[in-house]
């Protein structure tokens, strides 16, 4: 994992979150994105898990469900974010099988074998030149 990944891990999940726990999970997960959605969706899971209210009479009253919001919010937030490893438009890999040509294929659909295009330009100008001086 690279700096700049590391800093935008740190950045959507807090700067005490463990280094080397990012690390485990970027080298079995492969992506920044996949990484941070998995932490926030374990701290999600721990919310949930225990009472998002909890009010003693006259005492005191806490109150988790704030916490389950911006949590939710953040994932969504990472979700629509670019992450420093994430492809983009531009480097689609398209892979396409190829095939032979035929073999009476010809070059600007005149007859003969294929030759590259610069040759077959070559050979057009001297024939016209050949007309030109006749």
């Amino acid at each position: 994992m690279d700096p700049a990944v590391l800093a935008w891990l740190l950045a959507q999940l807090g700067p005490t979150t463990d280094q080397n726990d990012l690390q485990t999970r970027y080298t079995r997960l492969g992506s920044a994105r996949v990484v941070a959605l998995e932490v926030l969706s374990e701290r999600r899971a721990k919310l949930l898990a225990e009472p998002l209210q909890l009010t003693v009479n006259g005492v005191a009253t806490l109150d988790q469900s704030n916490n389950l919001t911006g949590i939710e919010r953040k994932i969504a937030s990472v979700e629509a974010a670019t992450a420093p490893d994430d492809a983009t438009g531009g480097d689609t890999l398209v892979i396409a099988p190829l095939q032979a040509a035929p073999a009476d294929a010809t070059t600007g659909g005149g007859s003969g074998p294929r030759v590259p295009a610069a040759d077959a330009r070559r050979r057009w100008h001297r024939r016209r030149a050949r007309r030109r001086g006749a």
